[in-house]
């Protein structure tokens, strides 16, 4: 049964970093693109980033371009997701998410799994 775990979250200030990581298991990690998406209370879940099969190519949401990293290692089967500056409105559940697509994706449709989600907390 395909797992993806998150894990990295936590409660941190305006201006702060954190790096999350999703360990897969059960799937052939290669050959998925993936994904981080987020859901704050009263919110629909939202596309963050992405990062095709091999992490050559990759795609942000506007508000977290130029903030945020998305990269994979393909050896450990692990995605991670470097937040810098966060900011209050930075504040959800952030989810990753895996898709067979070759292109990259940015609806919540287009992934095939999903993990439980990590709690991130950014206060002002």
């Amino acid at each position: 049964q395909v797992q993806l775990v998150e894990s990295g979250g936590g409660l941190v200030q305006a201006g702060d970093s954190l790096r999350l990581s999703c360990a897969a298991s059960e799937l052939t990690f290669g050959r998925y693109s993936m994904a981080w998406f987020r859901q704050a209370p009263g919110k629909e879940r939202e596309f963050v980033a992405a990062i095709g099969w091999i992490g050559t190519s990759a795609r942000y949401a506007d508000s977290v371009r130029g903030r945020f990293a998305i990269s994979r290692d393909n050896a450990d089967n692990t995605l991670y997701l470097q937040m810098n500056t966060l900011r209050p409105a930075d504040t959800a559940e952030y989810y990753c998410a895996a898709s067979t697509s070759v292109v990259i994706v940015t609806t919540a449709a287009g992934y095939d799994y999903w993990g439980q989600g990590t709690q991130v907390t950014v206060s002002s």
